[in-house]
């Protein structure tokens, strides 16, 4: 409950943002103007998203004769979830990954790497599986699509801000407007300020996804030991990765440095292990 509480509250700071640039950028109409294109680029990332995605890392979609092991525990997870048989994909990719996508639960789709079958056990193998249709459970593609759209618009928006400024919108003494400097300051922290939030976001579900799968796998340890591993095998085995879908894997695809906590989609693994340690009452 912790961590869907502090989606709504990132997910409303995002929001603030927006209203807050495009009245900004044009008082009431411009903060309309704002809400209705933040609105329209929600419909169109939701609806294609998983499509757009899918047709990025090449995934070809299988049936149960090419890969009846990776069926079988897939099928018996969403059982147990109560969720719809999702869609099986299998990623040419030699790093071990995976990721959930899809507008809905009966849209849902799970792609794995070929480097995820290789490299990890059969009961490790149900625990990343078990994440990602946690993922579809509790409705994180559609969450993560809404924040990603915000936060897209908030860019934009902010964009057209600092070229209205240049031109003298939002000068004192116009309706809404925060004034020049205001103006500016507030086009260049807005973005920065959004992707913070994006990612604090993006690592909240990861840890609700963890917990979710924990569960339906019965067992919070394998997918512990996954989590190890793919994080092991992320810094040696390369993936032509695009940064904008990086927050849908298990685990980051691309490798981090510098101000990593900060400005990563994924909660430290070390973090991500002890939760789910503790889940398993070992400390």
């Amino acid at each position: 409950m912790g961590n869907q509480i502090r989606t709504g509250l990132f997910l409303g700071l995002l929001t603030i943002l927006l209203i807050l640039l495009g009245q900004a950028l044009g008082g009431r109409g411009g903060m309309i103007l704002a809400l209705v294109f933040a609105l329209v680029m929600n419909v169109g990332g939701y609806w294609y998203s998983d499509k757009i995605v899918l047709a990025m890392y090449r995934a070809r979609e299988i049936e149960k004769i090419d890969a009846p092991g990776l069926f079988a525990i897939v099928r018996r997870l969403a059982d147990r979830a109560g969720l719809p048989m999702p869609k099986v994909y299998i990623i040419p990719q030699e790093q071990p990954n995976a990721f959930a996508t899809g507008r809905n639960p009966q849209h849902a789709a799970v792609a794995v790497t070929e480097g995820l079958l290789t490299m990890v056990s059969p009961a490790e193998l149900e625990g990343v599986l078990a994440h990602e249709l946690g993922h579809v459970l509790n409705r994180d593609i559609l969450v993560q699509t809404v924040a990603s759209v915000i936060a897209g618009a908030v860019t934009g928006v902010a964009s057209m801000l600092q070229w209205g400024a240049i031109f003298g919108l939002g000068r004192e003494g116009e309706e809404g407007g925060p004034g020049l400097l205001g103006s500016i300051l507030l086009a260049v922290l807005a973005p920065l300020a959004a992707m913070l939030i994006q990612m604090a976001i993006s690592r909240s579900r990861e840890f609700l996804a963890d917990e979710t799968g924990a569960k339906l796998a019965g067992d919070p340890l394998p997918l512990a030991q996954a989590l190890v591993k793919l994080q092991n095998y992320s810094q040696l085995v390369p993936m032509a990765a695009n940064p904008a879908t990086a927050h849908m894997f298990i685990v980051s695809p691309l490798t981090a440095g510098g101000l990593a906590g900060l400005f990563s989609t994924h909660p430290s693994t070390e973090e991500r292990v002890r939760r789910l340690r503790a889940m398993a009452g070992i400390r």
